[in-house]
């Protein structure tokens, strides 16, 4: 070990991984999942769609740019706790302000450092994503009794977690330069980069809270909609599921990701499960349905929504198909309305730290609230 105290990760399964304590000292609780991103280690803590997460970095080496003060996805770091082999005890990057042990000990993120962690990671991929804790300092015991804890914590299925997330106010990101388009987003758990990408391409982007009325949405005058990222389960979901028919039903553009993807599918008709270890990473193809192509994405989630690949289906709002799938497991990836103006992805495509090979959907939006404005001026 590297001489840090005694820290203890315990699974539901009892499996017990013993190491390092690092970060905040204590007890955290949540489910265990592990991430394959070699790079952005800042941007997937401060990520909410992480909340309630152990998260579990596959990359060696973790820490080596320590933190800085820009590239928060939030206004705080989400993850219920952070599993790393061997973090860097110095960080060599001229944006570094301090390191990141010394962060997630100033946020009280409960973390554990000299984990064999491509043997945890194995074991989450046979096993499945399962309840687990972190413990060090004072709330170690003996096994048994943490164990007792942690299969106590609540489970990831049947979560309703976009509250925890969302703005309690509504809030605007002002469009670079002209303004063309103004979109009400809806934040699940929105991450900073989507509003500021939205912007550059001329959008005033309002944020609103998850709990807002079709009223509210309104209210912003919007030529498009967008549904965000977002933890949780999107069974519980019957809220956004309600504003995103009422924005089917109204014709207005629309365009989800992750969270999102997930609430269109079920305003849909379409059902969502649990994915047995889920996809986290900055690395997991993506296969265009129309034209074959591949997109390299980042991607974090622990639901799918239920579907064929190139799948097409009847909805109270015409047809619609499965527009994009993923090739390792045929899980669905997007979909897209034929008869309306929406579409969504289960992918992020406003990765900060990339990849940015799916970044072309933000243009995508923009040109399906461009073709439905000239529409309706027609009529």
């Amino acid at each position: 070990m590297s001489g840090r105290s005694p820290a203890r990760l315990v699974l539901e399964d009892g499996r017990v991984f013993v190491g390092s304590a690092y970060g905040g000292r204590g007890e955290s609780l949540g489910e265990v999942v592990f991430s394959t991103g070699m790079t952005g280690y800042q941007e997937t803590l401060t990520d909410p769609s992480y909340h309630r997460q152990i998260v579990v970095q596959t990359a060696p080496q973790i820490g080596n740019t320590g933190w800085n003060d820009e590239d928060d996805e939030s206004a705080r770091i989400w993850v219920a706790g952070y599993v790393v082999r061997d973090p860097s005890r110095t960080p060599s990057n001229w944006r570094s302000r301090r390191t990141l042990a010394a962060e997630l000990e100033a946020q009280g993120i409960v973390g554990i450092a000299d984990v064999d962690t491509r043997t945890l990671t194995r074991h989450i991929r046979e096993r499945g994503a399962m309840r687990a804790g972190v413990f060090s300092g004072a709330a170690l015991a003996p096994d048994e009794e943490l164990l007792a804890r942690v299969r106590s914590a609540p489970s990831m299925t049947g979560a309703d977690l976009a509250g925890d997330v969302s703005t309690a106010q509504p809030y605007v990101v002002p469009a670079v330069g002209e303004r063309r388009f103004t979109v009400a987003a809806l934040d699940l758990g929105i991450k900073s980069n989507t509003p500021r990408m939205l912007a550059r391409l001329g959008v005033e982007v309002h944020v609103l809270p998850v709990n807002s009325s079709f009223e509210d949405v309104l209210a912003v005058q919007p030529d498009g909609m967008f549904l965000s990222n977002g933890p949780g389960d999107p069974a519980t979901a019957d809220h956004p599921v309600a504003l995103t028919r009422a924005a089917l039903e109204r014709e207005l553009p629309l365009f989800g990701i992750c969270f999102g993807n997930q609430i269109l599918g079920r305003a849909l008709g379409l059902g969502t499960y649990k994915l047995p270890y889920g996809h986290r990473g900055i690395n997991i193809p993506v296969v265009d349905v129309a034209t074959g192509r591949v997109a390299i994405t980042s991607q974090n989630h622990g639901f799918a929504v239920a579907g064929e690949p190139g799948g097409r289906f009847d909805t109270d709002f015409g047809a619609a198909l499965v527009s994009h799938h993923c090739p390792n497991d045929g899980s669905v990836e997007g979909l897209r309305c034929v008869d309306a103006p929406a579409f969504s992805v289960q992918f992020h495509p406003e990765a900060a730290a990339g990849p940015h090979d799916a970044a072309g959907l933000f243009d995508d939006f923009v040109d399906l609230m461009s073709t439905r404005s000239t529409l309706v001026s027609r009529r």
